[in-house]
């Protein structure tokens, strides 16, 4: 692989989107963008937090800058991620549709990238304004070994991932029960969780 990136050659930056409640982050997250940003040879990863997602009925169980200051402290020091707030920045549901055309208003120069799982691919067609999603980002869908791919009515590319079976709802699940959780997050999520109280009551 050549060592110069798309970026640098094309004179903008590649960054990668990786959006969810992050209610905990939690290592399969972590892994997952780390991947991305290495085979995609992006220049960054934001954790772009939802401030309120219209597919979550139930809510989220942590509020917006709990979930926020969690990412913080999951990825503090390490290179190439960081926190985009342009949804928590914003009153209204997360489209993320409306947080392309921010941040593309935002920074004209940087070239997108929307990160989206597998599993979260197969309802793309149904988010908000969908076919507007590919003109204003690249779109890569995540895939991890045993998850199908769906076809997609626009084009996307598949940037295989680890397969991590871990998810938020386990996490939730795990401190509810009073069971350690440290595996499953990073050990500053765990601290944050554990001196804030927090899942301790079912949504």
């Amino acid at each position: 692989m050549s060592s110069t990136s798309p970026s640098a050659e094309s004179g903008s930056r590649r960054v990668g989107l990786l959006g969810g409640s992050f209610d905990p982050i939690h290592h399969g997250h972590l892994i997952a963008a780390a991947a991305a940003r290495e085979v995609l040879a992006l220049d960054e990863v934001r954790f772009v937090v939802a401030g309120r997602q219209p597919f979550k009925a139930a809510g989220h169980a942590a509020t917006a800058e709990q979930r926020a200051a969690m990412v913080d402290a999951a990825i503090e020091g390490a290179e190439g991620f960081s926190v985009e707030r342009a949804e928590l920045d914003r009153p209204g549901p997360s489209y993320t549709v409306d947080t392309l055309r921010i941040l593309t208003a935002r920074e004209p120069s940087a070239r997108f990238v929307l990160l989206v799982g597998s599993d979260s691919a197969r309802h793309l067609p149904d988010w908000h304004e969908a076919a507007v999603l590919p003109v204003l980002a690249e779109i890569v869908v995540l895939s991890r070994p045993g998850t199908p791919v769906p076809s997609l009515p626009f084009p996307a590319r598949v940037c295989a991932v680890p397969a991590v079976d871990v998810s938020s709802t386990a996490v939730r699940a795990r401190v509810r029960q009073g069971l350690p959780v440290r595996w499953w997050v990073p050990e500053a999520v765990e601290e944050y969780v554990r001196t804030h109280r927090l899942y301790l009551d079912p949504v």
